[in-house]
């Protein structure tokens, strides 16, 4: 996978045109640079830098202690050191002579801003009096097309991760009863996990997270002692790691009160406008749009519906983590910078999660996963059509 994606890499920096790619890190197990996972696998620990070039070079320049370990892990030419990086690093520029340098520094994209403040100051150092100092660029170009592309390869691991997910939500939704809490529930889940050799697709704090009632903590809080009462919305946001790719998929159920053969109408009127919303977010979700369009279907229409716009954006990439930069599917907000702006690519993978609040209840919300295809968008986790029902 490591050799499929400097590969795809390089095919990035000729379409860019942009002549040569440096990530320059030291100490990476403490400080990873998140761009590690595509074109290394591993970690180095004096000051490295990784070079992938146009024409098709790829140079490892590392202390002669880290040689073996990358090469063990990557298809790169190794260069090794003791004294000082600077020598071989200033070699391998003046042999290319890079009209472009891109290094990874984003403001936009935080999968593209791994170099660290310190390292960037260390490079400008070993650039001084060079002409290169001046050559240097933003990489979140090539992160983003890198990440959000995937490959066949990719796509299967991640819905391996989806199904081993979706399998866990239908197994809590025979576990899960009125009086139980949210740690009990979440802690149902964790032992299914540990059962099937999986690892949560994000903090463990709050993957799982789970959500009942009215007054509950809401996104990103883990799960408290809380009770599951009669009347209650409950959701949970869950997702794992197989083969270091990630699902992250959110569902709803509704507990029955006694007496109740249903949902009563303002909840599944809000679980229905939820799974609308998505659908119509699904269909206009193709390449050559914007982030921020498709965002827009699915907010007008929950706003038109009489709902608060959910204070989040629609959605976000998938891949080897739960959230993989680059393009977004939210609005034009001042958080997300550029992210809603740019275009949407083939082979992205993205989560389309809109929620709103049923009073007196809790909050409704549905998270599939899609995959953008040549003129739309495909489910790659199977949709929750209807609400969960459970008798109290």
């Amino acid at each position: 996978m490591i050799n499929e994606k400097l590969n795809q890499a390089i095919q990035i920096l000729n379409e860019k045109e942009i002549d040569l790619w440096i990530t320059f890190i030291r100490e990476s197990s403490t400080m990873p640079d998140p761009v590690l996972d595509l074109i290394l696998g591993t970690h180095c620990t004096w000051q490295s830098a990784l070079i992938l070039t146009r024409k098709g070079r790829k140079i490892a320049i590392v202390g002669s202690l880290d040689a073996q370990n990358v090469k063990d892990h990557a298809g790169y030419e190794i260069r090794s050191y003791v004294n000082s990086i600077k020598p071989e690093l200033l070699g391998v520029l003046e042999e290319e002579n890079p009209a472009k340098i891109a290094v990874n520094q984003s403001v936009n994209d935080v999968m593209a801003d791994g170099l660290t403040h310190g390292m960037f100051q260390i490079l400008l150092e070993h650039l001084e009096g060079t002409p290169f100092t001046d050559r240097l660029i933003s990489s979140e170009s090539i992160v983003a097309a890198l990440r959000g592309r995937k490959s066949p390869e990719e796509i299967e691991r991640i819905k391996d991760a989806i199904t081993e997910t979706l399998d866990i939500y239908d197994q809590v939704t025979h576990f899960v009863k009125a009086g139980m809490t949210e740690k009990d529930v979440a802690d149902f889940i964790n032992k299914l996990m540990d059962g099937k050799g999986l690892e949560p697709g994000w903090d463990p704090t709050h993957c799982p997270a789970v959500f009942t009632g009215p007054d509950s903590a809401g996104a990103h809080a883990g799960p408290t002692g809380r009770q599951i009462e009669p009347g209650h919305i409950m959701n949970i946001d869950f997702g794992v790691k197989k083969a270091d790719y990630v699902s992250d998929l959110q569902r709803t159920w509704y507990f029955m009160r006694e007496g109740e053969n249903g949902a009563p109408e303002p909840v599944q009127r809000g679980f229905d406008t939820i799974h609308t919303a998505i659908r119509k977010a699904a269909k206009a979700l193709k390449p050559g749009v914007q982030g921020w369009e498709v965002d827009a279907v699915a907010r007008s229409y929950i706003v038109e519906a009489g709902y608060e716009e959910y204070p989040h954006g629609l959605g976000h990439q998938v891949g080897r983590k739960a959230h993989d930069g680059a393009a977004l599917l939210g609005p034009k907000w001042d958080r997300y910078k550029e992210q809603p702006m740019m275009t949407i690519e083939k082979g992205q993978v993205f989560t389309l999660e809109p929620r709103l609040t049923v009073e007196g209840h809790g909050i409704a919300t549905i998270e599939e996963i899609v995959e953008v295809t040549e003129e739309g968008c495909q489910f790659l986790s199977e949709p929750q059509e209807q609400l969960y029902l459970i008798n109290s």
